[in-house]
């Protein structure tokens, strides 16, 4: 954000800036504000929504490939090895990064917007999720150092991995799509259960509101009512 207050440059202000004058000025400067960083957080109206077009079918039941993830705790993960829960892997696009806008025709991407609100959902989910016997794993193409900014500034309680090698990726097959020459996974999250793939979340929208999702859904697989 530039300097100058919440709203970026303004002119200096004289003893006669009268208080309409100065809400004019701030009323022009909110449509600039929308491209700000904290824009990120929320989702626009009207985004297309995503279609299940099956490029997930083949995945329930898959077994796990034995393949190490670099994590932003700087540990090696093997998504195969044995866990004593279900292991939710949400996968997203990319996240964006502080001081940058949304690219103009991201948007447009059906499926492609709020992997920030997303990931925030899974945050503020994470302690029901963990006491209903399972744990988090983010999953992105984007290098570790890029995603560890991420878990810092959105104050993430879980580890990020990197599949910058697309080697998870080609191994299960998951749907990508290309935007500024980089090879990114489409929204889907996999819910691991005794080294396979128990179930998948396809197409995840809207997805500032999966953290709820995966909840209802480790409660219903429980008994647990509500």
């Amino acid at each position: 954000m530039a300097a100058g207050g919440d709203f970026g440059v303004l002119p200096v202000y004289t003893k006669w800036m009268t208080r309409r004058n100065l809400g004019i000025l701030i009323g022009a400067s909110l449509p600039a504000m929308a491209q700000q960083p904290d824009s990120f957080m929320h989702l626009p109206a009207n985004l297309p929504v995503p279609l299940d077009d099956g490029a997930c079918d083949h995945l329930p039941g898959m077994k796990v490939p034995s393949i190490a993830l670099r994590s932003t705790q700087g540990r090696m993960v093997n998504l195969a090895e044995p866990a004593s829960g279900r292991v939710i892997v949400y996968a997203y696009p990319r996240t964006g990064a502080p001081g940058t806008t949304v690219p103009s025709n991201w948007d447009e991407i059906p499926g492609a917007r709020g992997c920030t609100p997303q990931s925030c959902s899974m945050r503020d989910h994470n302690q029901e999720v963990k006491a209903l016997g399972a744990m988090i794993f983010g999953l992105s193409t984007q290098t570790t150092e890029y995603q560890k900014e991420v878990v810092e500034r959105l104050h993430l309680p879980f580890e990020i991995l990197s599949d910058v090698d697309l080697k998870l990726t080609h191994a299960l097959n998951l749907p990508t799509f290309t935007f500024d020459n980089m090879v990114l996974i489409k929204r889907l999250t996999l819910v691991l259960k005794d080294g396979k793939i128990e179930k998948v979340f396809y197409p995840v929208f809207p997805p500032d509101k999966h953290g709820e999702q995966i909840v209802a859904w480790l409660k219903r697989k429980q008994g647990i009512a509500g």
